[in-house]
Order: structure tokens, then C-alpha cells, then sequence
């Protein structure tokens, strides 16, 4: 399920994202005023899809939450479209906009990404809206001026620096959603991933029988490659296989993607030198 961001009206989404003096719309009814504020409506409506998901987020459902009909949120979120802005730019005030300063410019960066992955693994639903469209917020406007202040510390060309930010965030995003994926999929699914992986292999093993002879490439990898025992067992500090594998991925790639930039540097260095 992948849901676009910026569908509800431009003027009054961005007002209520950046907290402009617009003026509710008028009421056409009797009754006093509501008790209730667009951040109470946001912090309900992020719970909902925290606990939930994002198939189970509507106008109704974060009324029930907050204890009001539907129609008493409206006075100040027009509707669901517009809901969803403001909670992915909610939820990005959680993350740090400074790092302390360092001649290291790996460490913050490297820092950077594990706080992006978390916050999208506290937040999975974050991840199926969609990236084409930017909600315009002011919360992810600052993480996003934070990753290009810290990827400036390189020292590398603006034009390199744009195209980084638009490799780091996929980076970051793939493995928070492999991360959130292997978190539910049990439950999702009524079956554990040894369960899944035991019948999956019997049954491959006996209809493919000669599945290491056409894919040589993939067995090498499995047998050359593959990871060193985890002390205590796959159940160490309760976090399961798939997840660690996950992490470590994360963790090898974003190394590597480092040292790329560490080799793009030396070569500007070396080109400015000739």
C-alpha cells in the first residue's frame, strides 16, 4: 500500500503544516467550540497507525481515539489527506538537527542514518508514503538541511552532495522496511520464519534438484559468504534473525557507500592538486 503525500488542498495544508495565521474555516452549526488542537489530532492520528497501520487510519478512527465524532476534527484538519501531511512531518521532529562537531565527517553521518532508521522503525507506516512527492514540511525540511550540511562537510561538489541525499535516503528506507517487515511478519502471517523456511526448503530441495548446479553464483555466496554464528543463538537480546541480518546489511552498506565518498573526495583532492 503505497499512499501519496499533498493530495488535500495546497494553501490550507501548508498552513497547517508550517502553522501559518489562517483562519479555521466558519462553523455552520450550534455548539460551542471544540477542545481539541491540530497537535492532539496529529498525536492521535500517528498512534492509530503506530498501533494499527495506515489501512486502519480515518477521520473516524482518530475521533474514537480522542473521544469526538469525525465531524469535530474537521474544524481543524479538513480531512484525511491533509492528516497524513502533518503526521509524516510530525513524526520527523523527533529526529536531532545538530551533531557535535568533529573533523571525523563520517561519524555524524553515520549517525544520521541510524537515526533515520530508527525513527522509520518506530513509525513503519512512514514508509508507504511515497517519496515522489515531498510533504513540504518544516520537520522534514530540517532533516534534510541537516543531511546536506553534514554530506557539505565532505567537502564535495554541490552537484555530487544532491545526488548523495538521493541515494542515502533509499539507503536508509530499504532496510527500515525489511527491519518493520521481519518484526510482523509472523503475526501477519500465522507462521514463524523457521516454519516458513523449513517447509520452503524441503519443498525446493525435492522439486529443484539440481538448483545448486543452475545457480552456482547464489551457492558460493551462501557458503563463502555467510554470516558468523551470533553468540546466545538467533534469539539474542529477542531480536530475530531476519532483523539482524537487516541491521548488518544496513550497517555494511552504508560503510561502503562512506568509503565511496571517502574515494570521491580523494579524487577531487588529487584533481584540484594536478
Amino acid at each position: 500500500m503505497v499512499v501519496f503525500a499533498g493530495q488535500g488542498d495546497a494553501r490550507r495544508s501548508l498552513s497547517l503544516l508550517w502553522r501559518a495565521e489562517v483562519a479555521a474555516p466558519p462553523r455552520t452549526g450550534p455548539g460551542p467550540k471544540p477542545r481539541l488542537s491540530v497537535d492532539a489530532i496529529v498525536a492521535a492520528a500517528v498512534a492509530v497507525a503506530d498501533e494499527e497501520g495506515m489501512a486502519a487510519l480515518s477521520m473516524r478512527a482518530v475521533g474514537d481515539r480522542l473521544g469526538r465524532t469525525a465531524m469535530a476534527l474537521y474544524t481543524h484538519v479538513p480531512g484525511k489527506s491533509e492528516l497524513l501531511d502533518l503526521m509524516y512531518d510530525a513524526v520527523h521532529s523527533e529526529l536531532p538537527t545538530a551533531y557535535p562537531e568533529s573533523d571525523d565527517w563520517r561519524a555524524p553521518l553515520t549517525a544520521w542514518a541510524g537515526e533515520v532508521l530508527e525513527l522509520y522503525v518506530r513509525h513503519p507506516w512512514v514508509l508507504q508514503v511515497s517519496q515522489a512527492r515531498p510533504v513540504l514540511g518544516p520537520h522534514e525540511y530540517a532533516n534534510l538541511d541537516t543531511l546536506v550540511r553534514l554530506l557539505g562537510a565532505t567537502g564535495l561538489a554541490a552537484g555530487t552532495v544532491r545526488r548523495l541525499v538521493g541515494t542515502l535516503f533509499p539507503l536508509v528506507q530499504g532496510s527500515a522496511r525489511t527491519v518493520a517487515d521481519a518484526r510482523r511478519a509472523a503475526t501477519a502471517t500465522g507462521s514463524s520464519d523457521e516454519e516458513w523456511w523449513a517447509a520452503r526448503s524441503a519443498a525446493l530441495t525435492e522439486l529443484v534438484p539440481d538448483f545448486a548446479e543452475r545457480f552456482p553464483a547464489v551457492i558460493r555466496l551462501e557458503r563463502d559468504g555467510a554470516p558468523e554464528p551470533y553468540e546466545g543463538g538467533d534469539g539474542q537480546n529477542g531480536m530475530p534473525y531476519p532483523e539482524r541480518e537487516a541491521r548488518e546489511t544496513f550497517r555494511v552498506g552504508l560503510g561502503v557507500l562512506l568509503d565511496g565518498i571517502e574515494a570521491a573526495r580523494a579524487a577531487r583532492k588529487d584533481a584540484r592538486n594536478a
